[in-house]
């Protein structure tokens, strides 16, 4: 397949090498930009049916899987909040819009400490798959509408329900307001995303190898050996980030990186990344405006207005 094919059908960025490109440079010096995205969700035991995808293995009631996660926000919320306090990380909140109904308790805490809630639709048992492009403007809106009312502000971001993206999911998040995708997992620096509306919009570094549910379902890793993976992907994202800024997501979710046996390595590896000169540790709306602020023609914009 030729290049040029390639990009046709990509079309929303261009190709561009690692090697070469203009130098990102982040504030005060920062090699890398560092942020975690706690996966903060609601999961319906009965949701309605898609036939394009089934919410849970088992049959109605699927007891095991809606009760771990149950167990993430009655229990590990506040304990991975208590790990993230300590290492002076705000927490980047890729939010289920109803939890803030269900658990307005939990968005109280958060927003105590200033984290920042970005969307992740409405319920994670309700997905992209199958919405006419009129369907999925009504959910995006209604997610950023709920949280906003919720918190006072406007989401910046956006990552598709259980990653069910579609062809329309950057343009419309674009057309209502929104700045960044956690939705593209293609690169280690931000990259500007072309959208029909021409409004700036920038992909940040969100990483599947680095997602605690990737790493303990799919990939059946032991604690241990998760901790070892993200300070390895730490010292190589910071010794090229001598050169150009990189950008380092860890995301989780309060089911899977807060069970005992598992979060002694999440804190030991934070203490690791923290400890380190030249780490920015920020938020992804924080790495998106400085990006569309600061690095629009670093990172494929050209010298358009972010305003």
């Amino acid at each position: 397949m030729s290049g040029s094919t390639q990009n046709a059908e990509l079309e929303l960025y261009e190709y561009n090498p690692y090697e070469g490109r203009p130098k990102i440079e982040w504030p005060n010096g920062a090699r890398l930009a560092f942020w975690v995205a706690p996966n903060i969700e609601f999961y319906e035991l009965d949701p309605p049916t898609n036939p394009h995808r089934k919410p849970w293995p088992h049959p109605y009631p699927a007891v095991p899987g809606y009760s771990i996660r149950d167990y993430g926000n009655r229990v590990g919320h506040q304990r991975q909040m208590a790990v993230l306090d300590k290492y002076g990380v705000r927490g980047s909140i890729s939010l289920s819009a109803a939890l803030c109904e269900h658990h307005p308790e939990i968005i109280a805490l958060c927003a105590e400490r200033d984290w920042e809630f970005f969307s992740h639709g409405i319920y994670n048992t309700r997905y992209t798959y199958g919405l006419t492009e009129d369907q999925e403007r009504e959910m995006i809106e209604d997610a950023m509408a709920t949280i906003e009312r919720a918190v006072g502000q406007r989401p910046a971001g956006y990552l598709a329900p259980a990653l069910s993206h579609s062809n329309h999911t950057i343009d419309l998040f674009a057309e209502a307001g929104g700045r960044y995708t956690c939705d593209l997992f293609h690169d280690d620096q931000p990259t500007w995303v072309k959208t029909r509306s021409g409004k700036p919009f920038v992909s940040i570094p969100y990483s599947l190898e680095l997602n605690d549910t990737i790493a303990y379902v799919v990939q059946k890793m032991e604690p241990r050996r998760y901790g070892e993976i993200i300070r390895r992907a730490f010292d190589q994202l910071y010794a090229e980030g001598a050169e150009s800024g990189t950008v380092m997501c860890i995301p989780t979710h309060n089911y899977q990186v807060s069970c005992p046996h598992r979060l002694r390595a999440f804190e030991e590896a934070l203490e690791y990344i923290t400890g380190h000169s030249d780490v920015w540790v920020t938020t992804g709306r924080e790495i998106a405006e400085y990006s569309l602020s600061h690095l629009q023609e670093q990172i494929g914009g050209g010298t358009e207005s972010a305003t």
